[in-house]
């Protein structure tokens, strides 16, 4: 095994997970979304309404790109923006109806998604490609 060929290995597992993930929410209907929309999604089933700047910093991402990854969702009606009140710089992203709907369907994919990933792998073993994994984003 060639330990130099770590990034390319991962770089193929996060190709093969992101089709895995589009094969899933097509067999669903579900259209038009991208695997990092899942990020999102997942923060907002957590928090029902959250800042742009939080939204950002739950999911790890920069607020350039968030926005991006935000607008397009408004535009498929699965979340929507507002502005606070008070501090009209203030932008708060919520769930519609339609993306409150899409709970079930996703936490479903996210549980296959895990279960083929962790498929024939222990319990230690899984713990342990965490912290190597956790050790070696740190790094940078």
């Amino acid at each position: 095994m060639d330990k130099n060929n770590i990034l390319a290995l991962i770089s193929v597992i996060r190709d093969k997970a992101n089709k895995f993930l589009i094969y899933e929410m097509s067999m669903r209907g579900i259209e038009g979304l991208a695997p990092s929309h899942g990020s999102i999604f997942a923060a907002l089933f957590m928090e029902s309404k959250l800042t742009m700047k939080d939204l950002s910093q739950r999911i790890k991402k920069d607020k350039s790109t968030v926005t991006v990854l935000v607008d397009k969702l408004v535009k498929l009606g699965y979340v929507e923006k507002t502005r606070d009140l008070i501090d009209t710089r203030v932008v708060y992203v919520t769930l519609t109806e339609r993306g409150k709907e899409l709970r079930p369907e996703l936490q479903e994919i996210s549980h296959k998604l895990i279960s083929k990933v962790y498929k024939d792998i222990s319990e230690e073993e899984q713990e342990l490609v965490v912290s190597i994994l956790s050790k070696i984003k740190n790094n940078f």
